[in-house]
């Protein structure tokens, strides 16, 4: 069992301050575990909790020693939150080895049982942590009824980092990618080449955004649609060709990158993220791109971010015209989703009521549109390739400004693209009090009751 660790940016960069103290600290993390399949789980942290001053016996820049004191508290809270409890201390020192001490050894086998009967999970973890030149590193595992090492540690705020354990091979180098190298260096290179990234929807933006991505360096897709490949859309998606029309778009796509790129592989789901077992997909993934054009998945994907600290980019793009069906407005939209950050719902980039009518079933909706009860549902819109191409490129250059930083601090969460006026346009939200995505009102974890807090058709 694999382990991958979620954190909110306030609680790395709390890590982070512990790892540079000069003497060795502790501290207990409070985290939900997520099964995500038989060989992956989550850590999703919500807190992480200091070890009081007062139950230090011995703290020396080689050396840590504390009484129950020091713990007791985070294991009540656990319990009553229904938690895991990680047992987190550092190894002072820049490019100090985060590998556990036969000391440490010896004290995670005596707080093991404690742990895991206290906090009525039947699970300990550990982390031991320090870092090289400012950035984390760490080793850890946890055990009893989940047991496996924590591979890796995730953070989701206006700049995302994925920090793969100390134990991890290095990268070889790989004179493929030798001009990204070039752009962006070794570090981001193999980062974008470890993640896994969904892609929901596969037409003519998700297509191009997988295309681009594949040359990037990704090599792991989830790929969700529900859809087959028709006429029309061999003038948009990327791949395909008039032989495929008729086959699903996820195997079109899916050949596709497979045939562009070495070593890539595609999980692929021929479904819609309104089915809670295709939205479960996700979970699999560490960054999410929304390529759909209908509401009721935007629903979905938007909760995402709050409850399994994953970020997600969604896209949009409209043309509009007027009665003599002459262009008169080209819009793209690029909206970046992370906590702390205002959601699609707080955006007003969602019609619920359309999100409603778009899992209704065929017969109930033209009952209700004709009593006046429910929107009609749009029909199909225009779409042009150089359009939909250019909002992917958009939309992959916010995903890299997120690993990089190379742009603008903070980094703006929606760009708007005025096609027809050449401008682009961008800004920064702010989630509306009271509601989910709200860091001041919900911390991050999923639902004890519903998945992304939402009821699910059967």
């Amino acid at each position: 069992m694999n382990i991958t660790l979620r954190l909110t940016p306030e609680l790395h960069d709390g890590l982070l301050a512990m790892a540079s103290s000069p003497v060795e600290t502790g501290a207990v993390l409070l985290a939900h575990l997520v099964p995500v399949d038989e060989n992956n789980s989550l850590l999703i942290g919500t807190s992480v909790v200091d070890v009081p001053d007062e139950a230090y016996e011995v703290r020396t820049d080689r050396s840590l020693q504390i009484t129950s004191d020091g713990y007791v508290h985070a294991l009540k809270q656990a319990r009553t939150l229904g938690l895991v409890a990680i047992w987190v201390h550092s190894h002072p020192g820049n490019h100090a080895v985060p590998r556990p001490s036969r000391h440490d050894e010896h004290v995670n086998k005596q707080l093991e049982p404690l742990f895991a009967e206290r906090t009525e999970t039947d699970v300990y973890g550990y982390l031991v942590i320090s870092h090289a030149d400012g950035t984390l590193a760490f080793t850890g595992a946890i055990s009893g009824a989940c047991e496996g090492p924590i591979i890796r540690v995730s953070t989701a705020g206006d700049r995302w980092s994925f920090l793969n354990s100390y134990n991890t091979p290095g990268a070889t180098s790989n004179a493929l990618f030798d001009r990204n190298i070039r752009a962006f260096g070794d570090g981001i290179q193999t980062t974008i080449s470890d993640l896994t990234i969904a892609i929901v929807g596969t037409g003519g933006t998700g297509s191009a955004v997988a295309e681009q991505l594949a040359r990037l360096g990704v090599r792991s897709f989830i790929l969700i649609d529900p859809d087959e490949l028709s006429d029309s859309n061999t003038t948009r998606v990327y791949g395909s060709t008039p032989v495929d029309v008729g086959h699903p778009k996820v195997d079109v796509v899916g050949d596709h990158l497979k045939r562009i790129a070495q070593g890539v592989s595609t999980r692929r789901i021929r479904g819609a993220i309104t089915s809670e077992n295709v939205a479960r997909e996700l979970l699999r993934a560490d960054v999410v791109f929304g390529c759909t054009d209908d509401n009721a998945g935007r629903l979905r994907l938007s909760r995402l971010p709050y409850f399994y600290l994953t970020p997600v980019i969604d896209c949009g793009i409209q043309i509009h015209s007027d009665n003599y069906d002459i262009i008169s407005g080209i819009y793209g939209r690029v909206t970046t989703i992370y906590p702390s950050a205002a959601c699609l719902m707080c955006r007003d980039r969602i019609d619920v009521a359309l999100a409603e009518a778009e899992v209704r079933s065929t017969e109930q909706q033209e009952k209700l549109e004709k009593e006046g009860y429910a929107p009609a549902l749009p029909g199909v819109e225009p779409a042009v390739v150089a359009f939909t191409t250019l909002v992917a490129a958009s939309a992959v250059g916010e995903f890299l400004e997120r690993l990089v930083g190379y742009g603008e601090s903070p980094p703006p969460s929606e760009v708007l693209l005025f096609i027809h006026d050449r401008a682009i346009r961008a800004n920064i939200e702010n989630p509306r009090p009271g509601h989910y995505c709200n860091p001041a009102d919900r911390q991050p974890g999923p639902d004890r009751d519903t998945f992304l807090g939402l009821n699910w058709a059967s």
